[in-house]
């Protein structure tokens, strides 16, 4: 199980669409509209929007074009992007790419149940690890456009892992998607509260 999720996560990688290069210096200046809801920096300071700092360029990038084009639903962000080049969008993912995240912490009751998911999955329920794409330290594969998740707000997570798991048009955007819907379904809430929590204080 472990194995084909793998493997079809590294071809849907290896198969991306590339980007124009971005340049960190001048999406400063771009992604100044971003930081009312993502922080200057990039590090959210509220649990409903994600951080960016030091989530992967390549991931970050096909996100923005993926908002812009309305594969990605984004209440939040509509028409923010539709003025923004190819190159606009690269420079601000750069920006964020190449800021330090910071780190939450975990809630101590669950954070056991959800070190176990993260690390080795549930074999009884076929869930596999989250480490084989997202990495033991939640560092994600920026080459794979894997996301970074380590210190992510545990409400956001648990959010995308929930609208992974109703299929909701936000989470549907690409193939990318479909091996988290498969995962997704098989975790209870009380999983996802649990590897959310994990997660924020991963690092």
């Amino acid at each position: 199980m472990n194995k084909l999720i793998v493997s079809l996560l590294l071809t849907v990688g290896i198969s991306g669409i590339a980007h124009a290069a971005g340049d960190a210096t001048a999406g400063q200046a771009k992604a100044a509209v971003c930081g009312a809801c993502h922080g200057p920096d990039g590090n959210s300071m509220a649990p409903n929007f994600p951080k960016l700092a030091g989530q992967g360029e390549r991931y970050l990038n096909k996100q923005l074009h993926d908002i812009k084009s309305g594969k990605r639903t984004v209440l939040e962000m509509t028409g923010l992007l539709t003025n923004l080049s190819d190159q606009d969008l690269a420079d601000i993912a750069a920006y964020f790419a190449s800021q330090k995240g910071s780190v939450g912490a975990a809630d101590p009751k669950v954070v056991s149940r959800g070190e176990a998911l993260f690390r080795g999955g549930d074999l009884a329920k076929g869930l596999p690890s989250c480490t084989g794409c997202h990495s033991p330290n939640g560092a994600g594969n920026a080459a794979a456009g894997f996301p970074h998740l380590g210190g992510q707000h545990a409400q956001y997570i648990a959010k995308q892992l929930t609208d992974f798991r109703k299929e909701e048009a936000g989470r549907t955007n690409d193939g990318d998607t479909k091996p988290m819907q498969t995962i997704s379904k098989k975790l209870s809430d009380e999983d996802i509260a649990a590897v959310s929590s994990y997660i924020q204080g991963l690092h």
